[in-house]
């Protein structure tokens, strides 16, 4: 079992040598800093279970390195220590969620009784949350008026992501409804940021590029496989950043998080395109053209993902990687059944590939399902079955196998989704696809304004059908509807889950490190 690990922040460190050596006895590892900047990049560069921190510090006060801590790692439980008994300092500090509050001076049982145990006042969390996003609201919003990047664009994400989660967890109805508009305003500029863009970010063009579907195996995956341990890669289909986020305190308990980035999915934002072009390696048109018996167009019938281990294998023998690996693709509870009890055979690899396929079908059995749509009414409530599942699923018993050794373990996903509510009108004809995000065809009509159009496939890389074909993409929330039927065809797919398209959700998607414990 590996030891407790704490940072105790005090810059008066060495008359607490006493409690330390107390800990230490008690099979507790203890790092001191002494002072709350380097606290803070303590804590990104190592792994510690709880966080000690003195209230009162040269350079930045304890309460504004407790709100940087939480910022990076809202989980990591903080112990606030401090000789002042101002009820505003206490109020401070449990509302940014402490896990507990101690006076000077204190004595050793004391700290052990607040390893323990972990204190919270929903109360006053509510109102320090309440408060928070209020005074970072106009932040949010100024930083619409800057031209934002990629990076800044993944930070922006992550923030109203931090938010989301946090605002879901009170009862303050009005603060939520005035997220959602920002977090829509958000999506319109991002939008914006995608049509302007996008195309050059195929092309390698520009000073921001990010990491694409198509080049995230060589540049994310295969430098960790120069290390010893295995590496397994799982990719859990349609998995939204906020859903990772609500799924990543369950996996701490058995791995410590390495990496926690965003990369951005290709267009269209679908298993077809996006989860194709991460084992090829290659865009959509370079796979149709060097695989062109394993690639399918929207037109064709039959499944459009049956040859990923196919475009894997040529992957790696076109980087000269000559390794042993595994691929298992997960659709149903036997096949996941299965991988649990086969997954100790898979250590002996180098590479494992896990594909696994719940969140996608739960996003359109949402669509089908009345009940379904019951129980995943909203995003929070959609976080909440994601979480459910996750926590009793024959995934999660195989990731604590998997954690038994030392591995490398990599959670990421192809797209993610958006909830839709504003329908587009749109007209094509009888070969034009079914999805509701994106639509390609040949006689597509369409206002101009209301989309992303890629009249020339070639630009994004995507093939053409037909001499005249083109893609048109919705943005922000929006989803397609054809004039025939139309009332009919909005009330049924209004507030459903869709992807293809352009939006933060669908795009902005995570990719994950994690180590064993």
């Amino acid at each position: 079992m590996q030891k407790i690990k704490i940072l105790w922040a005090d810059d008066e460190i060495d008359l607490l040598k006493p409690h330390i050596l107390f800990l230490q006895q008690k099979d507790y590892e203890v790092v001191p800093v002494t002072n709350g900047v380097d606290a803070i990049e303590t804590l990104r560069q190592q792994h510690f279970d709880l966080v000690f921190l003195d209230e009162h510090m040269p350079g930045i006060s304890g309460l504004e390195a407790l709100t940087k801590i939480k910022e990076d790692q809202p989980d990591i439980p903080v112990v606030m220590i401090t000789k002042n008994e101002e009820e505003y300092i206490m109020d401070e500090a449990i509302g940014s969620k402490i896990a507990d509050y101690l006076i000077k001076p204190v004595n050793p049982n004391q700290i052990l009784l607040s390893i323990k145990k972990l204190i919270d006042n929903k109360r006053l969390v509510t109102e320090k949350t309440t408060q928070g996003y209020q005074q970072d609201f106009r932040n949010i919003g100024m930083a619409f008026q800057d031209k934002m990047g990629f990076t800044e664009w993944c930070n922006l994400y992550r923030k109203l992501v931090f938010w989301e989660l946090e605002l879901s967890q009170t009862t303050d109805n009005t603060m939520a409804d005035v997220f959602g508009m920002q977090k829509a305003e958000a999506n319109h500029n991002f939008s914006k940021y995608i049509s302007d863009n996008y195309l050059d970010f195929m092309q390698g063009k520009g000073e921001d590029v990010p990491v694409l579907s198509h080049n995230l195996m060589a540049k994310k995956v295969f430098p960790l496989m120069k290390e010893e341990r295995p590496v397994f890669f799982v990719l859990i289909d349609n998995l939204r950043f906020d859903q990772w986020r609500v799924l990543q305190p369950v996996l701490n308990e058995y791995f410590r998080v390495e990496e926690d980035e965003l990369y951005m999915s290709i267009l269209p934002t679908t298993t077809h395109y996006c989860r194709n072009a991460i084992f090829a390696g290659m865009y959509p048109s370079e796979i149709e053209k060097r695989m062109p018996k394993f690639w399918s167009n929207d037109e064709d019938e039959g499944g459009k993902n049956m040859h990923e281990e196919d475009f894997l294998k040529d992957l790696f023998s076109r980087s000269r990687i000559d390794t042993k690996f595994s691929y298992t693709k997960v659709t149903n509870l036997d096949g996941a059944k299965n991988l649990m009890d086969n997954v100790s055979n898979m250590f002996q690899n180098k590479f494992n590939v896990i594909v696994y396929n719940f969140v996608d079908a739960l996003s359109h059995a949402r669509t089908d399902m009345h009940i379904i749509r019951e129980l995943a009414e909203d995003e929070k409530a959609y976080r909440s079955v994601t979480l459910a599942w996750f926590e009793n699923s024959p995934l999660l018993e195989t990731l604590k196998k998997i954690a038994s050794k030392d591995v490398t373990l990599v959670i990421t996903t192809d797209h993610g989704s958006i909830r839709v509510h504003e329908p587009v009108k749109i007209v094509g004809d009888r070969n034009t696809n079914t999805n509701l995000r994106y639509k390609q065809g040949k006689n597509l009509s369409y206002d101009k304004k209301e989309v992303f159009e890629v009249k020339d496939p070639a630009k994004a890389f995507l093939p053409r059908q037909h001499v005249s074909s083109g893609f048109v993409f919705a943005r922000n929330n929006d989803f397609f509807a054809y004039p025939n039927n139309y009332n009919y065809y909005v009330n049924h797919y209004k507030n459903t889950f869709q992807h293809g398209g352009i939006s933060m959700e669908e795009m902005l998607i995570p990719f994950a490190v994690l180590r064993t414990k």
